[in-house]
């Protein structure tokens, strides 16, 4: 799996909701629906877009499902747990960093190797640079909701990345929901492992930065 993700010079670590959502209404949106574990059968409605700036990688989350979950109102508590989207970005192809989102922007963010006692929390300053905004509907059949992030550079500092033009790096994309009434655990790039682990960099998708 692969994408190419556009460059927006007209944005900027600091654009907030109006804004992104604005530049993203005019990007490609990637399903999240392969279904990697068929004991786990439910499949929301689930699309994510994203973009670059000068200074920060754009997230765009939108989701349809029968029921949501938003228990998690402090940061680096188990969102997962909750509806939740997700976005796994590597620079070096084993050590990553996991950025994680409920329905209401509380978020879980690590950096590490996938041996799961070796990661490390993000700190709350690391965090609160993330600008995240969330919108929540009813609908007939459940529930939409969508979500923007602004990760600015400076959040992987372990890599010091000051650009990402014409850049290659490894990443996914999820949806799950552990504690949902129907758990459910979606990828973008698919994964082939006998249970539900998104923490397996072997199975990330390609992304291309445009120049």
């Amino acid at each position: 799996m692969s994408l190419e993700v556009p460059y927006i010079p007209s944005l900027d670590s600091t654009a907030t909701g109006k804004a992104i959502r604005s530049v993203f209404s005019m990007i490609e949106a990637h399903a999240i629906a392969s279904l990697n574990w068929k004991e786990y059968y439910y499949v929301p409605k689930v699309s994510f877009k994203i973009a670059y700036t000068d200074e920060s990688i754009l997230l765009y989350y939108e989701v349809f499902e029968k029921h949501i979950r938003a228990a998690y109102l402090h940061n680096n508590e188990p969102v997962y747990r909750d509806s939740c989207v997700e976005f796994f970005i590597s620079f070096d192809g084993s050590n990553y960093y996991n950025f994680e989102f409920n329905c209401i922007g509380t978020m879980l963010s690590a950096y590490g190797s996938q041996i799961m006692e070796k990661r490390q929390l993000a700190s709350q300053d690391r965090i609160g640079s993330i600008y995240r905004d969330t919108n929540i509907h009813a609908t007939p059949n459940g529930v939409q909701w969508d979500l923007v992030a602004n990760i600015p550079f400076s959040v992987f500092k372990e890599d010091s990345i000051n650009s990402l033009k014409a850049r290659e790096c490894l990443a996914n994309f999820y949806k799950c929901g552990d504690d949902l009434p129907i758990p459910h655990f979606l990828s973008w790039a698919p994964i082939d492992h006998p249970k539900p682990n998104f923490h397996l960099p072997a199975f990330f998708g390609k992304l291309h930065f445009t120049s």
